[in-house]
């Protein structure tokens, strides 16, 4: 594993915090494909305030990465240079009151949904099939069997860069397709969400449907990082790969997986430069065979091995 050389005048530099400092931190165990280099500087905040204060005396030319449940991030081999946050149970807490759930930026999609279940709410069944947390799934309105994050929030809290707190209603989130409108270094620390009564007998068996539709088409056993690519308008993404005939293609140890072609898998042996370059020889093959240039959905952060960011 690739490790920072830089000197401890990083830590000097950063604010007092009642959370935890770990230099050259190891983060790849934190992703779901396990790859990547290490942090400069591993921050883990004891609370919203602790990450706020810290935010907030941080010197400008430090860069800040947020790391949530890794599922659809790739860390390059060199690792990430300055300070890398990775939010902790905290962050995590998941509150219903009627109708209304309030959830943590670490809060787990498959809990929230879980949650709202034994309280007999409605419209949050699709969250049992994005393996993802409540911050990820507001930066990217992220979405699963025909509903978004934009469909159930009501109103959600960050901190800008300079930690300030910020409640944002949905005109100001600005959600779109797999993306929104908020900042790219603000931090969200959590939502409230709107549900409707329902039964939650009813809303156990299609959350059971979803998680049996999961793992009858998706690869969610093995070290993946779900959906690679965007889908393009009026297309599938798998559908573009397939018919380049990428199912199953290998590189080092990363491969095209033959259970869902939109989804790339570590067989075991993989570094982040096979993954990446397995899903950029993916893109060349759609654009010859197509002529659509597919969109990476994956976040990929960090230095390549031996290269600069």
């Amino acid at each position: 594993m690739a490790a920072f050389s830089s000197p401890p005048s990083l830590l000097d530099r950063l604010p007092p915090v009642r959370g935890r400092y770990e230099p050259d931190g190891a983060i790849a165990r934190y992703t779901w494909f396990r790859v990547g280099g290490p942090a400069e500087v591993l921050f883990r905040p004891a609370d919203v305030a602790d990450l706020a204060n810290f935010l907030a005396g941080k010197p400008d030319d430090i860069p800040v990465t947020l790391l949530g449940a890794g599922s659809n991030l790739l860390i390059r081999d060199g690792g990430v240079a300055g300070v890398v946050i990775r939010l902790g149970r905290p962050f995590s807490n998941i509150r219903c009151d009627g109708t209304t759930i309030q959830a943590g930026a670490m809060a787990l999609d498959y809990n929230v949904a879980k949650v709202a279940r034994d309280a007999g709410v409605a419209g949050f069944e699709f969250m049992a099939g994005i393996p993802g947390t409540v911050g990820g799934g507001l930066r990217m309105n992220a979405g699963a069997y025909g509903r978004e994050f934009k469909d159930v929030v009501r109103e959600a809290t960050a901190l800008t860069s300079h930690g300030e707190s910020r409640v944002l209603t949905p005109e100001d989130w600005g959600p779109r397709y797999r993306g929104s409108g908020v900042p790219s270094d603000w931090i969200f620390v959590g939502c409230v969400m709107n549900g409707v009564w329902g039964n939650p007998d009813d809303i156990a068996k299609a959350m059971e449907l979803v998680q049996e539709s999961r793992e009858e088409t998706q690869p969610i056993r093995t070290r993946t990082g779900g959906s690679t690519f965007k889908n393009p308008n009026g297309h599938k993404a798998w559908e573009l790969v397939d018919r380049a005939g990428c199912r199953g293609l290998q590189l080092g140890g990363a491969q095209v997986s033959e259970k869902h072609c939109n989804f790339l898998v570590n067989t075991g042996g993989a570094t982040a430069a096979d993954i990446e370059g397995l899903g950029e020889e993916v893109r060349r093959r759609v654009r010859e065979c197509s002529g659509i240039e597919l969109v990476w959905e994956l976040e990929r952060i960090g230095i390549p091995g031996g290269g600069e960011a």
